[in-house]
């Protein structure tokens, strides 16, 4: 049964790899551009090396009493994992790191995995996703959109002191330079810093940012109403061409998948409906990781299939890099003058709410009591909602 197994997976690759036309026509993954007709297994390789994260069955249950497998309901929780975990490989190997099988990987590397496990104590577990949901109006089980994915993760993610991320999530399509340059310098820079435009012409010669907490961008976005509109297509597309590029959340209606790249009109992505086994970590902290990474080549879909409720993500490890995404927005994403996908403003607008920093609430957590805070985080955002009205 084993061969079995064997044989068919290489049937399958066949198959895809043949769906792949020959075609002088780059592909874009994630930032980078490749070309089938001459550097096919370079473009498989980069696929594999994505953190692939689907259903999972046999799991503690969730909350203690609740579900022990996320098949039917966690497909964008997954997908959000995929584009969380892109940002930490970004921010601890790089984005050219390449993963082989069975090859010993950094310890950096294992300890992203472990954040990912299925299991309460992990950070960004489904279980945490899943009790953190809850304060954003989802019950357990109940399938989540990529705005309130995004949500989530912002709130998870002050709990998360390895890795440091600021989360900024965009309102009303747009996305405001000051705030994120007030959120990303740590406490006691210079005020300058915070002034600066990324717009202009600033800039540090020594290419580092001291100080910069890596930022991770989401901007959710309704690019139609029941369909997605022609106008946005080839801003859509810029998106996957930057450096800075996490992909995107979407899919179709409760089905989501994690977007990556285009070839042509047609979307590359990782789909997360495959349910596979629990899996746990060894005694030494390392993972049996196989499972975890896509070894065959990626689905494709036509860009006029996808849903028009979708959210973008980027990644900005160094303020410079933030400072570059806002040159390539304004290049390739705001030049059109009719209708633009989002906005990209210096100030933080009059007659929105103050922008306060998101911080760790004041509770001391450690890993299975990481839930059980989240209920003093949700009376914490209650009491600011009330003072900033």
């Amino acid at each position: 049964s084993v061969l079995s197994r064997y044989e068919n997976q290489i049937t399958i690759l066949s198959d895809y790899l043949e769906e792949f036309p020959e075609t002088d026509e780059p592909v874009w993954i994630l930032g980078r551009q490749h070309h089938l007709n001459t550097d096919k297994s370079k473009f498989l390789l980069d696929i594999s090396a994505r953190l692939w994260f689907t259903y999972r069955r046999k799991f503690s249950p969730i909350g203690g009493t609740g579900p022990s497998s996320d098949t039917g309901w966690g497909c964008m929780l997954r997908c959000g994992q995929m584009m969380l975990a892109q940002a930490l490989i970004c921010r601890h190997l790089g984005r050219d790191w390449q993963w082989e099988k069975h090859k010993k990987q950094p310890e950096e590397y294992h300890r992203i995995l472990r954040c990912f496990l299925d299991r309460k104590d992990c950070c960004y577990s489904i279980h945490q996703m899943a009790q953190m949901g809850v304060g954003e109006g989802k019950s357990i089980g109940e399938w989540f959109g990529p705005n309130t994915v995004a949500q989530v993760l912002k709130k998870l993610a002050l709990f998360d002191e390895w890795n440091s991320l600021a989360v900024y999530v965009s309102m009303d399509n747009t996305v405001v330079i000051e705030d994120i340059k007030k959120m990303c310098w740590s406490p006691g820079q210079s005020s300058a810093h915070l002034h600066r435009s990324a717009l202009g012409q600033t800039r540090n010669t020594a290419g580092l940012c001291p100080g910069w907490k890596p930022l991770l961008l989401i901007i959710p976005l309704r690019l139609g109403i029941n369909h997605i509109n022609p106008v946005y297509i080839d801003a859509f597309k810029e998106c996957f061409k930057m450096p800075q590029s996490l992909g995107a959340l979407g899919g179709k209606p409760n089905n989501a998948y994690y977007f990556i790249g285009f070839l042509g009109n047609e979307l590359i992505y990782l789909d997360p409906h495959t349910t596979q086994s629990f899996v746990d970590s060894e005694e030494n902290g390392t993972v049996d990781d196989e499972s975890f990474h896509c070894q065959q080549a990626p689905h494709r879909m036509k860009i006029m299939n996808l849903d028009p409720s979708v959210a973008l993500g980027f990644f900005c490890k160094e303020e410079c890099d933030f400072d570059n995404w806002c040159s390539l927005v304004q290049k390739e994403i705001l030049k059109q003058q009719s209708l633009r996908m989002f906005e990209l403003v210096q100030k933080h607008p009059a007659h929105w709410p103050p922008f306060i920093p998101p911080s760790k609430p004041e509770v001391t957590t450690t890993g299975a009591e990481l839930i059980e805070s989240t209920d003093k985080l949700f009376e914490l955002e209650e009491e600011f909602e009330i003072l900033s009205v």
